[in-house]
């Protein structure tokens, strides 16, 4: 690999250096997609994408030093190529390409402190992924909502118009606090409450869900005006 130094150290200094080197791999994917996959020859040894600070790209064998001066992108993109429909190989290399820009990223920034760190992934999360780009997905951006943080989990009652009017509860709005609901368990698999989880609430029971256990994702959540559960579903159509 040809070598572009670069050693940024400032929470905007080291978002600039991923800004660049997204956008040089994000250019390989699609403005110059047509060379970027004629580079890609199966028969050729374990390639690598790198996109670099001066928002260039190239194709290149991995760095011959161990331990490498930066972490590496995935090995043998190549070897796929002709084994896959082209625009789900493209979408495949996107994908470990967001995985290497993001440990470049931290990688320079594990000397940040935990509110620079928090404000440089805020930083990266404001751009769409390269994934995003290349398989054409909106990049969603969560819009804070005037209630949130004013739910308790106790309540019985609505306590918006928003909820009034059927807007499913995410736990994310509902509980600043982890503390506050601590002892709030999944209405399916009875697990406990976990901030890094996505979770649901049903606007008939009151009760809240993993997502993952009734199969609900923060993006199906946004295009839902009123969630039940599966119980409160089941005993809807009873009732009709």
């Amino acid at each position: 690999m040809s070598s572009i130094s670069s050693n940024p150290k400032t929470v905007e200094e080291i978002f600039k250096d991923y800004s660049s080197r997204r956008s040089g791999v994000v250019r390989a994917l699609t403005h110059d997609v047509d060379e970027f996959y004629n580079l890609c020859d199966p028969e050729k040894e374990n390639l690598c994408l790198y996109g670099h600070p001066n928002e260039t790209w190239e194709v290149n064998l991995p760095a011959e030093e161990v331990p490498p001066e930066l972490p590496e992108p995935a090995l043998g993109i190549n070897f796929a190529r002709d084994g896959m429909n082209r625009r789900d190989w493209l979408s495949l290399v996107a994908v470990h390409s967001d995985c290497w820009l993001l440990s470049v990223a931290f990688f320079f920034g594990t000397r940040l402190n935990q509110n620079e760190r928090k404000r440089l992934f805020s930083m990266i999360n404001e751009l769409p992924t390269a994934f995003e780009i290349v398989a054409e997905r909106k990049h969603v951006k969560e819009k804070p909502t005037a209630d949130s943080g004013s739910k308790s989990r106790g309540s019985t009652k609505k306590s918006s118009d928003s909820q009034a009017k059927g807007t499913p509860k995410l736990a994310d709005e509902s509980y600043p606090e982890e503390e506050e609901h601590g002892e709030t368990l999944c209405g399916s698999c009875g697990g406990n409450y976990s901030a890094d989880e996505f979770w649901i609430g049903c606007d008939i029971c009151e009760r809240w869900f993993h997502g993952k256990c009734v199969k609900i994702t923060p993006a199906k959540a946004e295009s839902i005006k009123q969630y039940k559960c599966p119980s409160c579903s089941l005993k809807r159509s009873r009732v009709q």
